[in-house]
């Protein structure tokens, strides 16, 4: 039970990242921001701390050996 919580707010962090990564692309497409690497900056650093935490909890957690 809790391997499918883990493994469902694996997917949901993942689509999160998919999402930032969309609003990103449009913001720099439609926006007229004068500071745009702020938005590039921000938008990858949220990307790749929600894509990693989510295919880290997507994992299946290692079983350790008992001698």
């Amino acid at each position: 039970m809790a391997n499918d919580m883990r493994k469902e707010f694996g997917k949901w962090l993942m689509d999160i990242a998919k999402y930032i990564t969309t609003a990103v692309i449009l913001s720099s497409v439609f926006g007229q921001v004068s500071e745009a690497w702020i938005i590039y900056a921000g938008g990858a650093f949220t990307v790749l701390v929600t894509l990693s935490w989510g295919l880290f909890l997507l994992k299946p957690p290692s079983k350790e050996k008992k001698d």
